[in-house]
């Protein structure tokens, strides 16, 4: 079998056989494959799309293309993948919380790309925080705390991490077949029994309407299940970030505060206990959501989510006092200015695209997988949709490292925001579930 034999098959729209794709993939980490031959490949299945055999068969190589997990734990293997948006730190309290309901957490997580953030970069924000151990640590703390957040290592699906990197540069990131094995390849490789995805929709998501979400859930859900883990999917609201803060150390002071119960935000409250719930019924942790409900909402305010979120932070290098000392060891921007609107009303709109391209401009996300971070930038006290703003509320506050970006991103957030005279209709925030 030749690799320029299985890109013209699939150039021709033929469906590949699981040996043609075993075949391929398993040539893309030893350089069998070239980078030309992946880049010829990924554009023929974005043209020609997959069938949901060609996606499994796609998915499981991938996953196979390094280690596979295997866990012998008193409590089901269980993760989320959320699809990116922009103040969507769910993961930083989510992980701990399930935990604390008898989960085991090994959540394999990515960095930011454009408008969007990465949980590593919350993470590295942390001094000392470890986002990239081996193996073995990885085990060691899930089995001992109950989660890791980690990125992903050489050893976990190396051909995804190549074919991701040539994708980035060949304008085949789009393509619901490649994301869908991508997403779910390294999941999988951390031996799950269960997953939820949330799978965003609106003006700050990849998927801006519900039938492309819809589209992509579907695809997620199916795959994973036919993989073997038992999968279920959430839709849910991104017409404005999810939390009142954006930027990579903001957003992890903002996650400290929702677990030591400070202040929570609403909406990060009701995605990350929908979130949560689905899973422990999934894993027959619960009877039902609703016992799911109750379950994640007791973990949170009983203090046992922010001492196992504490625990696990220590245990992968990071201070042993961080959720007690946060500010302290977060690094803050040397400026502040509070952005107000130009006349009082109601945040009629938000394009959250504009909010995450803000925070780019001042330093904290990247434009290319090569970009430096600054993790003291961002925006905190962002008004949601419906929320009243004039001379007194603002609309945002701007955290920059010089007057340049600051006056950059001042314009940007301005630009993103839309105020009217009258209250809008509120939105549903979980838009629909897929199972």
């Amino acid at each position: 079998m030749l690799a320029q034999e299985v890109i013209a098959a699939k150039r021709d729209g033929l469906e590949l056989s699981k040996a043609q794709i075993d075949f391929f993939i398993g040539g893309i980490p030893d350089g069998s494959v070239s980078g030309e031959q992946a880049a010829a490949f990924a554009m023929a299945v974005f043209f020609q799309k997959m069938t949901l055999p060609e996606r499994v068969a796609l998915t499981e190589a991938m996953r196979d293309s390094g280690d596979v997990l295997g866990w012998d734990l008193p409590g089901p293997v269980l993760d989320k993948h959320s699809t990116g948006g922009v103040g969507d730190n769910v993961s930083l309290m989510l992980a701990p919380a399930l935990a604390v309901c008898g989960a085991y957490v090994p959540m394999i997580s990515g960095r930011g790309l454009g408008h969007t953030g990465g949980t590593l970069d919350k993470f590295d924000s942390i001094p000392g925080y470890d986002t990239q151990p081996d193996i073995e640590t990885l085990r060691k703390v899930t089995r001992e705390v109950g989660c890791a957040i980690i990125g992903q290592t050489g050893e976990v699906a190396p051909a995804d991490k190549r074919l991701y990197s040539i994708r980035d540069v060949t304008a085949t990131v789009e393509s619901v077949d490649l994301i869908t094995a991508s997403i779910l390849s390294k999941k999988l490789a951390a031996g799950l029994e269960g997953l939820v995805l949330d799978v965003k929709c609106g003006s700050g998501a990849f998927m801006d309407s519900v039938p492309k979400a819809r589209e992509l859930a579907e695809s997620l859900v199916r795959v994973a299940n036919d993989a073997g883990c038992r999968t279920s999917a959430l839709i849910t609201d991104m017409n404005e970030p999810l939390a009142r803060a954006a930027g990579n150390a903001l957003e992890m002071q903002n996650a400290v505060e929702f677990l030591t119960g400070k202040e929570i935000d609403s909406r990060l409250w009701d995605v990350t206990i929908a979130l949560g719930a689905e899973l422990l019924a999934n894993a027959r942790l619960v009877r039902n959501v609703a016992e799911g409900t109750e379950k994640m909402a007791e973990a949170f305010q009983s203090g046992q989510a922010a001492e196992r979120f504490g625990k696990m932070v220590a245990a992968l290098g990071g201070p042993v006092d961080f959720v007690e000392k946060s500010e302290h060891y977060l690094e803050r921007a040397p400026l502040t200015e509070e952005i107000y609107a130009s006349h009082s009303g109601f945040v009629n709109a938000v394009d959250t695209r504009g909010v995450g391209m803000a925070v780019v401009a001042l330093g904290g996300g990247r434009t290319r997988s090569s970009d430096p971070i600054d993790y003291s930038v961002g925006l905190d006290w962002l008004a949601g949709v419906g929320q009243a703003v004039d001379s007194e509320q603002p609309i945002a506050r701007v955290h920059a490292k010089d007057e340049a970006s600051l006056a950059e991103a001042k314009k940007r957030v301005l630009a993103a925001y839309r105020i009217g005279e009258t209250v809008p209709q509120e939105s549903p925030l979980i838009i629909e579930r897929i199972e």
